[in-house]
């Protein structure tokens, strides 16, 4: 998809930049709901949520899964496919640094849920790393995410765990642009 044309990368982006267009992207992985459904399960209005289910299907990153006869109407539910992401990555510096943004703030939300003393995964790194290590690293994640997107249910299934994933893995450029050095320390004698 290019980036000028309707549903194009910059577009896509700026459909992921409201936080609770996230949160609508996940609770719609692999289960269809509608705008009344994902309001009630998400606190919102369903005026709200319908327009931001409108958005990031104007964008690719929704597909309709069916509609449905409700008192007189028709109601459109719609299902998140995880590989949907893949037709918006960011190009730019500042799309990659808009998407950061935006995964940040949903990351401090989900970690004021976090439950205490659950076992869970952190890492942070930024180092240097073989290319094949790296070509692993991807396939592991790729895997990952794949394993939780598949695996996800509706909300409150009985004996199901609450989960928040975010992962971003990303080759980094060889040297820091000079703005970004230190200014290193003078040999004092």
């Amino acid at each position: 998809m290019a980036d000028d044309e309707p549903g194009g990368v910059t577009e896509g982006l700026r459909a992921l930049a409201h936080p609770l267009r996230l949160r609508l992207l996940s609770l719609l992985t692999n289960q269809a709901m509608s705008a009344a459904e994902a309001a009630r399960e998400l606190g919102e209005s369903q005026a709200n949520i319908s327009y931001h289910l409108r958005r990031l299907h104007a964008v690719g990153l929704l597909e309709l899964a069916e509609e449905v006869a409700v008192r007189g109407g028709l109601a459109k539910r719609y299902r998140h496919d995880p590989q949907s992401g893949d037709r918006i990555s960011a190009t730019t510096g500042e799309e990659h640094r808009l998407l950061a943004e935006v995964l940040a703030q949903e990351l401090r939300r989900r970690t004021a849920h976090r439950l205490v003393g659950a076992p869970g995964a952190t890492t942070d790194a930024e180092l240097w790393v073989d290319p094949e290590v790296y070509r692993r690293a991807m396939r592991l994640a790729g895997e990952l995410g794949d394993l939780l997107h598949d695996a996800a249910q509706r909300p409150h299934t009985p004996d199901t765990v609450r989960v928040a994933a975010t992962l971003v893995l990303f080759q980094m450029e060889r040297d820091e642009p000079e703005r970004e050095k230190r200014p290193q320390p003078k040999d004092v004698r």
